[in-house]
């Protein structure tokens, strides 16, 4: 089963998110939001591409003993 079909937490931080209201919000502290959230993806796509690295090398590792 991945982890995908699992249902999520009810105080998982990212279903919070999701569910936030927007409208008291300004426009900027929208673009400030936004530019919060875009670091965030840059960071968990570093992080991804780092271990997806880090899991080719180990399968390399086996493959070879």
């Amino acid at each position: 089963m991945d982890d995908d079909d699992l249902p999520r937490r009810r105080d998982d931080v990212l279903a919070a998110l999701t569910k936030q209201v927007l409208d008291p919000l300004s426009v900027a502290e929208l673009d400030d939001r936004i530019a919060v959230l875009e670091a965030e993806i840059a960071r968990v796509k570093a992080h991804k591409a780092a271990a997806g690295t880090f899991k080719a090398s180990a399968e390399a590792l086996f493959r070879k003993g």
